[in-house]
C-alpha cells in the first residue's frame, strides 16, 4: 500500500480496504468500443513528427509555384515604372538663413554701443524662427509676389474638373477643390511644396521649395528668405514705433508727477523751516555742528590755560627755575634773565679778587637777589593771566553748552517734520529717476524708428539655384520598393500555404500508429511526441479513448486557469504507475503552458520521462540544490516542445532523503512567486512530507485503471481531509502510445 502520507492520523483499516479493493479486486476489462486493427504505416515527413520546419519542402514549394511569384513581381515592376514616368516631376531648390542675433553697430542706438553682441539663441528660439518662415502672413506675401494663384499647379480648379478627385472626395479621401476657397487651394498647394527646418546643432534654417518649373522653385525659395528678413525688419520697426508712442504718453504723465512731487517738497520745507544749508544739510543741523565745534575748542583752551597756570605755580612753590614757555618767551623775563646772567658774571669776576664781605660783593649779591624776585613776580603775573584766560574759556564753554542744548531741543522738535520731508524727497527722486529712464528708452526707440532699414536677426548665407534633377518622384527607390514588396508578399503567401499543408497531418501523427484508422480523425487534438527509453508495452487503446483522455486533460487545464491564484500549486499523485503519473503531469502542464507560466517539479524520480523531454537531461536537480552545489537558476530547464519549465529531482543515484528537507518547501514557495502554476509530480508520495504536498495546494489524482468508483470517492474524501483545498480525480491515466519505433510520450 502506497500513499502513506495521507493515512497518517486517519482510519487506517478503512483506507487500506479501499486501496486493496482497488488494487486486487479489479474486474476484467470490458471490451473496447472500437477494436484496434492493424493498418498500414503511413509514411509521414520528419517534420510532421518532430514539429520542425521542412526547409527542403519549402524550397520545393517555392520552385514549384514560381509562376505565382514571378508574374506578380514583373507586373509590379512594369506598373511602378509606368507610374513613376507618368507622374509630373518636381524640382527642388533651397536657400539657407543663419540666425546669428547680431545688429549693425552703426545702426545701434548710442546708449547701446557698448554691447557688441547679444546672447546666443537657444534651440527653442531657432524653432520659433522656423515657424515664422511657415507663417500664413509670409505665405500670402509670397503667393501674391510670385502670382502663384494664376498657375494651375497651385490652383487645381484651373486645370478643370477631375472625376477621380471628385469621386475620392465623395468617399472621404481628400478634399474637393470646388468646395474650398481660392486662397485655401493655393495655400494647400504652397505648403505641400514647402519645407522649412533647422539644421541640427546649428542656427541655420533651410528653406526648400518644390515646383514643376525649376525657375519658379528658385524664385519662390529666394523670395521666402528675403520675405522672412523683411518681415523681421518690419516687426522691429513696428515694435519700436509702438514703444515710442507708449513712452511719449508715459513721459508726459511722469513730468507732471515729478513737478508735483518737487513742489510738495519745497512747500513742506518752507512751512517747516527745514531750509538746506551747505553740504545738503538743514540749517539747524549745520548750526548745531558749528556750535559743537566751538564748544570743543573752548574746552580745549580752558584746559590748556589751567594746566599752564598750575605748572607755573608748582615751579614757584618748589623754588625751581621757571622754565615754562610762557615765562621764557616773555620779553621782560628775557631782559631780566640777561641782567641776571651779567650780574652773576660780575660777581664771579669780583669774587676772584675780593672777599665775601667786601661791599662790592655784597652789592652784586643784592642786585642778583632783586632780579630773582622780579623774575618770580613776573612768573606769578603770567600764572594769574593764564588763570584769567581759563576762566574766560570756562565762561565761553558754559555759553556754548547752553546754545548747543537749545539747538538740540530745536532739532528734536523738527525730527518728525524732517522724516516727512525726506519721504517727499525720495518720492520726488523716484519719479525723477523713472522719468530719466523713460526718456532714455524713448530716445532709443525714436532712433530705431528713424532708421530706414532696421537690423534683422538673420542673414542669407546660401541662395537657391536652379536644379535640373527632379526631386520627386524618386524613380529607382519607388520601383525597387514596389518590386521587392511584391516579391516578398507572393513568396510569403506560398510559404504560408506550404506550412499549413505540412502541419495538417499532425492530428493523425498524435494517435498510436498501431490503432490509426483509415477514416479521418477529426476531434483528436494536435500534440507532439518525443522518444524516451523503451518501456513495457501497454495494452492498446482505441482512438476514441485517446481523444477522451486529452479532452479530460484540456477541460481540467481550463478549470485550473480559470481558478487563477487558487490553483497556483497543483500536486499530481495517485496509485497508477510512475510513468503514467509523470505522463499525465506533463500533458496537463503543457496545456497550462499555452497561456501561463508553468513549471513542473519532479519529486517522484520514478520515471525517466522528465529527463527525456528536458533540453538538458543531465541538468542538476533539487538534491544538488539542497546540498548547495548549484544555484537556483541552474536547476530550472526547459521542455523541448513547449514553453514549459522543468525542475528535476536530481541526478541519478542521489539521496532521496534530501527531498524531505524543509528547504524543499522554501524552494517551491520561491517558484510559486515566479510562476503562475507549479505542478508537483509526487508519484505515489510514499516517502514525502505531507506539508510539502498539501500546503495551499490542489490535488490531481491519477488512479489505476482497475480502481473502482467507490474506492475513488473514498480516496478523494481522505485527500481533502489531509489538507488539499480541491481534489480532482482523472478517469484514467495518460498512456504511452505505441508505434513502430517504440513508445513515445504523449503531450499536449
Amino acid at each position: 500500500m502506497r500513499l502513506a502520507f495521507w493515512r497518517a492520523g486517519k482510519d487506517k483499516a478503512v483506507i487500506e480496504r479501499a486501496v486493496s479493493k482497488a488494487k486486487h479486486e479489479a474486474k476484467p476489462e470490458t471490451k473496447p468500443r472500437v477494436e484496434a486493427r492493424p493498418a498500414p504505416a503511413v509514411a509521414q515527413p520528419a517534420s510532421a513528427e518532430s514539429g520542425d520546419i521542412d526547409l527542403h519542402a519549402l524550397g520545393a514549394a517555392l520552385a514549384r509555384k514560381r509562376g505565382w511569384i514571378i508574374v506578380p513581381t514583373m507586373l509590379a515592376l512594369v506598373a511602378s515604372v509606368a507610374i513613376v514616368n507618368l507622374i509630373t516631376p518636381r524640382y527642388k531648390s533651397e536657400s539657407r538663413i543663419l540666425i546669428d542675433g547680431r545688429e549693425n553697430v552703426f545702426l545701434r542706438p548710442s546708449s547701446d554701443r557698448s554691447t557688441e553682441e547679444r546672447q546666443a539663441l537657444d534651440p527653442e528660439a531657432v524653432t520659433s524662427q522656423v515657424q515664422l518662415v511657415l507663417s500664413r502672413d509670409l505665405a500670402r506675401e509670397i503667393i501674391k509676389k510670385n502670382k502663384l494663384a494664376e498657375r494651375p499647379e497651385f490652383d487645381p480648379v484651373l486645370q478643370g474638373v477631375s472625376p477621380l478627385k471628385s469621386l475620392a472626395a465623395l468617399v472621404g479621401i481628400g478634399r474637393d477643390p470646388f468646395s474650398m476657397t481660392p486662397e485655401e487651394r493655393v495655400l494647400d498647394a504652397y505648403y505641400d511644396r514647402l519645407q522649412a527646418y533647422s539644421v541640427d546643432k546649428s542656427r541655420v534654417i533651410v528653406v526648400e521649395f518644390q515646383s514643376q518649373d525649376p525657375e519658379l522653385a528658385v524664385r519662390v525659395a529666394n523670395s521666402i528668405a528675403d520675405g522672412y528678413l523683411v518681415l523681421q525688419q518690419n516687426a522691429r520697426q513696428d515694435q519700436a514705433r509702438n514703444a515710442s508712442q507708449w513712452l511719449s504718453g508715459e513721459i508726459e504723465n511722469l513730468r507732471k508727477k515729478v513737478s508735483d512731487a518737487e513742489a510738495k517738497v519745497e512747500d513742506f520745507r518752507s512751512k517747516s523751516s527745514l531750509f538746506v544749508g551747505t553740504n545738503n544739510t538743514t540749517l539747524s543741523n549745520q548750526q548745531m555742528g558749528e556750535v559743537n565745534t566751538q564748544l570743543n575748542n573752548a574746552r580745549s583752551m580752558r584746559a590748556d590755560a589751567e594746566s599752564r597756570a598750575r605748572l607755573i605755580k608748582e615751579m614757584l612753590q618748589s623754588g625751581k627755575p621757571i622754565e615754562a614757555s610762557e615765562v621764557v618767551n616773555s620779553e621782560l623775563m628775557r631782559r631780566l634773565s640777561e641782567q641776571r646772567v651779567t650780574l652773576r658774571a660780575q660777581l664771579a669776576e669780583q669774587s676772584s679778587t675780593l672777599l665775601g664781605n667786601h661791599p662790592r660783593i655784597k652789592e652784586l649779591k643784592a642786585q642778583l637777589g632783586d632780579l630773582d624776585n622780579q623774575i618770580r613776580d613776573e612768573a606769578a603775573k603770567i600764572s594769574r593771566s593764564l588763570e584769567s584766560d581759563a576762566r574766560i574759556a570756562g565762561g565761553r564753554v558754559d555759553g556754548l553748552t547752553a546754545s548747543l542744548e537749545q539747538l538740540k531741543k530745536q532739532a528734536t522738535s523738527t525730527n518728525g517734520q524732517d522724516v516727512q520731508l525726506r519721504a517727499l524727497e525720495r518720492e520726488a527722486k523716484a519719479q525723477r529717476d523713472l522719468l530719466e529712464t523713460y526718456l532714455g528708452k524713448y530716445r532709443e526707440a525714436s532712433t530705431r524708428e528713424s532708421i530706414d532699414s532696421a537690423p534683422a536677426e538673420g542673414r542669407i548665407i546660401s541662395r537657391a539655384i536652379v536644379s535640373n534633377t527632379p526631386a520627386y518622384p524618386k524613380k529607382l527607390p519607388i520601383v525597387l520598393i514596389a518590386t521587392l514588396a511584391t516579391l516578398l508578399l507572393s513568396s510569403g503567401l506560398v510559404v504560408t500555404g506550404e506550412l499549413l499543408r505540412q502541419t495538417a497531418p499532425r492530428a493523425l501523427a498524435a494517435l498510436p500508429r498501431s490503432v490509426a484508422r483509415q477514416e479521418p480523425v477529426v476531434d483528436a487534438p494536435v500534440v507532439d511526441a518525443v522518444e524516451i527509453e523503451p518501456a513495457p508495452l501497454q495494452p492498446t487503446m482505441t482512438a476514441n479513448a485517446d481523444v477522451s483522455e486529452f479532452a479530460e486533460i484540456g477541460q481540467l487545464a481550463e478549470s485550473l486557469i480559470a481558478a487563477g491564484a487558487g490553483a497556483k500549486k497543483i500536486t499530481v499523485l495517485g496509485t497508477a504507475s510512475g510513468d503514467a503519473i509523470t505522463l499525465s503531469t506533463l500533458t496537463l502542464a503543457r496545456h497550462l503552458a499555452r497561456s501561463a507560466r508553468v513549471v513542473v517539479v519532479d519529486l517522484a524520480a520514478s520515471s525517466p520521462t522528465i529527463a527525456a523531454v528536458s533540453v538538458d537531461p543531465t541538468a542538476p536537480g533539487l538534491a544538488e540544490l539542497m546540498q548547495g552545489q548549484v544555484s537556483f537558476a541552474q536547476v530550472i530547464t526547459r521542455d523541448k516542445l513547449s514553453r514549459l519549465h522543468l525542475v528535476m529531482a536530481g541526478r541519478p543515484g542521489f539521496d532521496r532523503s534530501l527531498l524531505q528537507s524543509p528547504r524543499v518547501t522554501l524552494a517551491i514557495d520561491a517558484l510559486l512567486r515566479a510562476y503562475d502554476h507549479v505542478l508537483v509530480d509526487a508519484g505515489s508520495a510514499e516517502d514525502l512530507p505531507a506539508e510539502l504536498l498539501t500546503a495551499n495546494a490542489r490535488a490531481v489524482v491519477v488512479p489505476d485503471v482497475s480502481m473502482e468508483a467507490d474506492a475513488r470517492v473514498l480516496m478523494c474524501e481522505q485527500l481533502k481531509a489531509v489538507g488539499f483545498s480541491e481534489v480532482t480525480m482523472l478517469s484514467r491515466p495518460v498512456q504511452p502510445s505505441e508505434g513502430m519505433e517504440g513508445p513515445r510520450v504523449v503531450a499536449a
